[in-house]
């Protein structure tokens, strides 16, 4: 089970990262690909979806690590 645990955290981490690296300023990276008009106003459906898909990936990267923890101890 520790194994397999740690197989996933490290998964886990580097989706985290590839995601927090694919946010870029407001009119760059996914955000500003430019399916939602500037004018409108608003966030883009892009950006609302990775921002979404990322807190989902953090929380299981801490649900992990809190259970890598509990197995370590």
């Amino acid at each position: 089970m520790l194994a397999v645990s740690a197989v996933i955290q490290v998964l886990l981490a580097f989706a985290l990262m590839g995601l927090v690296l694919m946010h870029s300023g407001r009119v760059t990276g996914f955000g500003g690909m430019g399916y939602t008009p500037a004018s409108q106003g608003g966030t883009h459906i892009v950006e609302r979806n990775l921002t979404r898909l990322t807190v989902v990936v953090g929380v299981l990267f801490f649900v992990n690590t809190i259970a890598l923890y509990h197995l370590l101890a």
